[in-house]
């Protein structure tokens, strides 16, 4: 998923890793682990795009 403020390491991509009230995403550039509540997530989203691309 692409987010709509990029990562201070230069890249703004994200993993998901775990779901639930709160999410976990892993950023693809540092591999930083951080958690957000699902409302401050779907503010963020800018794009949901697949694994392979």
């Amino acid at each position: 998923m692409i987010l709509k403020k990029g990562h201070p390491c230069g890249t703004n991509r994200w993993e998901v890793i775990r779901t639930g009230a709160d999410v976990k995403l892993k950023c693809t550039g540092c591999e930083r682990v951080v958690m957000l509540d699902r409302p401050t997530l779907n503010k963020r989203i800018k794009k949901v795009i697949n694994p392979e691309d």
